[in-house]
C-alpha cells in the first residue's frame, strides 16, 4: 500500500481458534495485500460449528457496545479506510457497528463499508431471526458493498430467487451501490458463479463448483473483492481477481485434502491468483430500452 497511515480496515466478526473463517479469514487476506487491519470478535469458538459441537464464548451486549465506544474515540481513527463486517453474536451487535460506521462516514464520507449478511444458506437461517433482522434492517442500509449469498438475499427480500434476472431485481431493491450476490445461477454446467451488480454493471464471474469444500469461501470473497476495490481496480478486474483467488485456493486446499482453506501455504494465490474464471456481463436493467 502507498499510504499506511490511511489505509486500515476494521474486521468485525466471528473468530475460531482453529480454522480460517470468519476474521481468521477476512485478516488474513486482508493484511496479505497489506492493509493493516483492526480485528474485532463478535463471538470466539474453537472451531467452525460445522465440525461439531463446541464451547461458544459470548461477548456482554454492554462489553461489546463500549468497545465500539472506544472505538469511535479513538485518536487513530483517521487511519481507518474501510469497515467489513460478517457474523454477529446477538442481535444488538449490529445497531451498535451501526453507531460505528455512522461516525466514521460522518468523519470521512469516502469511508467504504462492506456488509457481509452471514445468517443463513440453502438450509435456512442459523442466526436468530432478530439477529438477521438488525442486519437487514441497520447495517444494509449503511453498506457501499453486501455480499449475501443468493439464500441470503432471497430471505432479505422475502421472495425465491430462481434466475439471474431476480437476483438483480432483488439486489437493486435493497439500495447498496454494490452487491455481490454469491452462489448466483451459473452459466456453464457444474459450475459456481459470483453475480456483481453495480448502477452500471452486472458481472457473473463463475467457476467450476466442487462438493464438500470447506467453510470460510464467503467470507474470503468479501474480504478480497473489498481489497481489490480498496486498490482503485475496476469491478470487472475486482470481481475477476477475488473470484480466481477464492477458486485457486480451494483447489489447491482440497488437492490437500484439508478440512479447512489452507491460506497460510496459499499466499500467492491471495496476491497474485493465476486460475482463469470465466466472466461475462449480464444485460442490466439500466440498459433495456424504455417503453414508450
Amino acid at each position: 500500500m502507498s499510504d499506511y497511515s490511511a489505509s486500515a480496515v476494521i474486521a468485525i466478526s466471528s473468530h475460531v481458534v482453529r480454522g480460517s473463517v470468519g476474521n481468521r479469514a477476512v485478516v488474513f487476506a486482508l493484511e496479505s495485500l497489506g492493509f493493516p487491519v483492526w480485528a474485532m470478535p463478535t463471538v470466539v469458538l474453537p472451531w467452525h460449528p460445522g465440525h461439531g459441537p463446541s464451547t461458544r464464548m459470548n461477548f456482554n451486549d454492554d462489553v461489546f457496545d463500549k468497545a465500539i465506544d472506544d472505538l469511535i474515540a479513538a485518536p487513530w481513527l483517521g487511519e481507518v479506510k474501510a469497515v467489513i463486517t460478517g457474523y454477529f453474536g446477538s442481535p444488538k451487535q449490529p445497531l451498535a457497528v451501526a453507531r460505528l460506521v455512522s461516525a466514521l462516514k460522518e468523519r470521512n464520507p469516502d469511508l467504504v463499508y462492506l456488509c457481509d449478511p452471514v445468517v443463513g444458506d440453502l438450509g435456512g437461517l442459523y442466526v436468530p431471526d432478530a439477529t438477521a433482522q438488525a442486519i437487514r434492517d441497520h447495517l444494509i442500509p449503511l453498506a457501499d458493498i453486501a455480499t449475501p449469498n443468493r439464500y441470503e438475499l432471497a430471505w432479505m427480500v422475502g421472495a425465491p430467487l430462481e434466475t439471474n434476472s431476480a437476483i438483480i431485481d432483488a439486489a437493486l431493491s435493497l439500495g447498496p451501490a454494490r452487491m455481490a450476490v454469491t452462489s448466483a445461477v451459473p452459466m456453464m454446467a457444474g459450475s459456481i458463479g459470483n453475480l456483481l451488480l453495480s448502477n452500471r454493471n452486472a458481472l457473473l464471474a463463475e467457476h467450476r463448483a466442487m462438493d464438500g469444500a470447506p467453510n470460510g469461501l464467503g467470507d474470503l470473497f468479501s474480504a478480497l473483492l473489498l481489497a481489490r476495490l480498496l486498490e482503485s481496480h475496476d469491478e470487472e478486474k475486482a470481481l475477476q481477481l477475488a473470484t480466481a483467488s477464492v477458486y485457486e485456493i480451494l483447489a489447491r486446499s482440497m488437492k490437500r485434502q484439508s478440512d479447512e482453506l489452507t491460506l497460510e501455504q496459499d499466499q500467492s494465490s491471495l496476491k497474485t491468483p493465476m486460475a482463469l474464471v470465466q466472466l461475462r456481463r449480464l444485460l442490466h436493467p439500466a440498459s433495456k430500452p424504455k417503453r414508450l
